[in-house]
């Protein structure tokens, strides 16, 4: 889409959210969903476990080290906790309903109940729990979609389950009318100096993967912090990367792409030489972005969430278990952006027989401008057991 286009007021490019096709969204509410896309991976091999764990910058050995994850407590290779977001693509943002209207993943929560493991398969269920109504400055009305997913393992038990929720935006009112990014789009591009690339540069050199050393309940003090956790500066190799573990929702080649186009039209926005495409590539499309209103393109949900939990399982080690984890995005991520990840402890619990820990998260960008906050809970070994 040429840029004369959009400096256009007024210029309608896409549907727009409709009383009827809301109403018609909302009869899905509870309903099975049976015929959807296949997920990226049906089974957490040694490969998709790494490919889904090296795309968020992980690279614990407990999931991608065979060696090191047979002499661990583990006994083998685990799925770190967010590769199921490659099982399936509903919890990914897959949405359906209202047709050509943008679908931005704005945040999930996740439950564990056991760790997935090597070559296992997972077989997934999901329905459409809730449809909310927000106003927003992104984009004025917006509709929040809400998937709950359960998780199965090979033994037929649910190894995970979660919400996640998009929300659906008018794009032209979000390009013309949202005022969250106009500031933002009338900054000229950041230009990083060697001393601010420095400063990420010795948090990835400082990250510390607990590992084998056992992190003891007992030991840990309410109000601790977590080693802060830097990601980025981010590019669009970063955002590429992510997908190639994680899978995409609407990536596809040649003939899948036309049939995909062909069955679901509304995917097909046609690029600047007029071949249909899909929306995804706000991803790593600049001029993409910016006509569904955001500040240029942009990082994924999933994996900023990915990246929260990325630091407390960091923090927890081999013998530590993630039990729980919540995730709200506040802010898209364009590309030029660092993001600093925080966390403390706020709680400290018995319940069940697990020694529980509870965790707060934010991260700002680099000019402190909050980008998502989370929550979790780990449970830890202890002294005492």
């Amino acid at each position: 889409m040429s840029a004369s286009v959009l400096e256009q007021p007024g210029t309608r490019l896409f549907p727009k959210i409709t009383q009827q096709a809301l109403d018609d969204l909302r009869a899905r509410i509870g309903k099975p969903i049976e015929n959807t896309v296949e997920p990226w991976n049906h089974e957490a091999t040694r490969d998709n476990i790494r490919h889904y764990a090296h795309g968020i910058g992980d690279d614990n050995p407990l999931w991608c080290d065979p060696d090191y994850a047979g002499r661990s407590s583990q006994g083998g290779i685990v799925a770190l906790p967010s590769f199921l977001f490659t099982t399936s693509r509903i919890i990914s943002g897959y949405v359906g309903g209202l047709p050509g209207v943008h679908a931005m993943w704005s945040g999930a929560d996740w439950r564990w109940h056991r760790w997935v493991r090597r070559n296992e398969t997972i077989r997934t269920e999901a329905h459409l729990a809730d449809l909310v109504e927000h106003e927003t400055g992104f984009a004025g009305r917006a509709i929040r979609q809400v998937y709950h997913v359960d998780f199965y393992g090979d033994g037929g038990d649910k190894v995970a389950e979660a919400e996640s929720w998009c929300f659906r935006t008018d794009r032209d009112a979000a390009r013309e009318q949202g005022t969250k990014y106009r500031e933002v789009k009338n900054k000229p591009p950041r230009v990083y100096t060697e001393e601010e690339l420095q400063r990420v540069y010795k948090l990835y050199e400082a990250e510390e993967v607990r590992g084998a050393t056992p992190r003891y309940w007992e030991d840990v003090q309410v109000g601790e912090a977590l080693p802060t956790m830097a990601k980025g500066p981010m590019t669009v190799t970063g955002f590429v990367a992510f997908a190639q573990g994680w899978g995409g929702l609407y990536i596809r080649a040649n003939k899948l792409a036309w049939r995909q186009i062909r069955n679901h039209p509304g995917l097909g926005i046609k690029n600047r030489f007029g071949i249909p495409d899909c929306p995804e590539r706000v991803h790593w499309e600049p001029e993409m972005a910016l006509m569904v209103g955001a500040p240029g393109a942009y990082d994924y949900g999933p994996e900023r969430c990915s990246w929260l939990t990325h630091q407390m399982t960091n923090w927890m080690g081999d013998d530590g278990f993630l039990v729980r984890a919540t995730s709200k995005l506040r802010r898209h991520n364009p590309e030029g952006d660092l993001l600093f990840i925080d966390g403390k402890v706020t709680g400290k619990r018995q319940e069940g027989g697990r020694h529980l820990v509870d965790i707060e998260q934010q991260a700002v960008n680099q000019d402190g401008e909050l980008s998502v906050l989370g929550t979790g809970t780990v449970a830890l070994p202890s002294r005492g057991a």
